[in-house]
């Protein structure tokens, strides 16, 4: 979805051309031993991300390394297989057709889980729950409750993300799309266009480290439910993650580093 204030494309869905050919692309060969047996045959589990999408996957700008609440799940997963986390990280654009082609094990970067997908991939149990929120200039006295009110005007939104998906459903809005936040912010703060989509997680660390004059708009649509993505055909795998994932909810570890990332619990459905 670091510090750079960057990267607010995302979320996705690659289309429906995209989503139709994945779905063929993405189960394993019948005879293909489980991704749990062909992990730990490896040693590793081999892990996508953007490592662009702050506070989720980052590179930390001291040391360089990966960083934020995505990383911190899939070493918590990984451990608990027992197996040393291997990250990959490749552009949104290209990230659901790259663990179809089997670049990757799974892909572990706030992919939101939605019926197409599910179509073509399997996925844990969610471990992040979010909204879609708008992002606002400082000093712009218009109030938008809703997309229906940016009717007319322009709209940032992530080039192949869910965000850019709802936003294009919403007739009369001018959708402008980005590879990644910086231009899309600076659009904004600059009155290029008159308001951004994203994350609601993403969009509070992003105020909070942002120097632009920008501010948190309303939150519009229903919550996101994202889950670990991976190709079909390992349902040891799939049991396997998800009982790690069930036991890390109920024993507050998810909800320590939801806390120590977003300041709230996020592992949980909002009540």
């Amino acid at each position: 979805m670091g510090k750079h204030p960057n990267t607010v494309a995302r979320r996705a869905f690659l289309g429906l051309a995209l989503a139709a050919s994945l779905s063929a692309l993405a189960p394993r060969p019948a005879h293909a031993a489980d991704l749990l047996a062909d992990a730990k045959a490896r040693g590793t589990l081999r892990i996508a991300m953007e490592g662009t999408y702050p506070p989720f996957n980052f590179k930390d700008p001291k040391n360089g390394q990966l960083a934020g609440y995505d990383v911190d799940v899939a070493r918590l997963v990984a451990g608990k297989l027992g197996l040393k986390p291997e990250f990959v990280t490749t552009e949104w654009a290209a990230i659901l057709a790259g663990l179809a082609a089997g670049k990757y094990d799974v892909i572990v970067s706030q992919v939101g889980i939605t019926p197409r997908r599910e179509q073509a991939f399997d996925f844990s149990r969610p471990y992040t729950y979010s909204f879609p929120q708008l992002i606002v200039r400082k000093n712009d006295r218009a109030s938008y409750a809703s997309l229906n009110d940016l009717k007319g005007r322009k709209i940032g939104v992530g080039q192949g993300s869910v965000f850019e998906q709802q936003a294009k459903a919403v007739p009369g809005i001018e959708v402008k799309s980005y590879p990644a936040a910086p231009e899309n912010l600076q659009d904004l703060a600059f009155g290029r266009i008159d308001a951004a989509l994203n994350d609601s997680l993403m969009v509070a660390y992003l105020l909070k480290n942002s120097q632009l004059p920008i501010k948190a708009g309303a939150r519009v649509g229903a919550p996101e439910r994202m889950g670990i993505a991976f190709r079909k055909g390992s349902p040891q795998f799939k049991a396997a993650v998800d009982k790690i994932l069930l036991d890390a909810t109920n024993d507050g570890s998810l909800k320590a580093l939801s806390l120590k990332w977003f300041g709230t619990d996020a592992s949980r459905p909002a009540q």
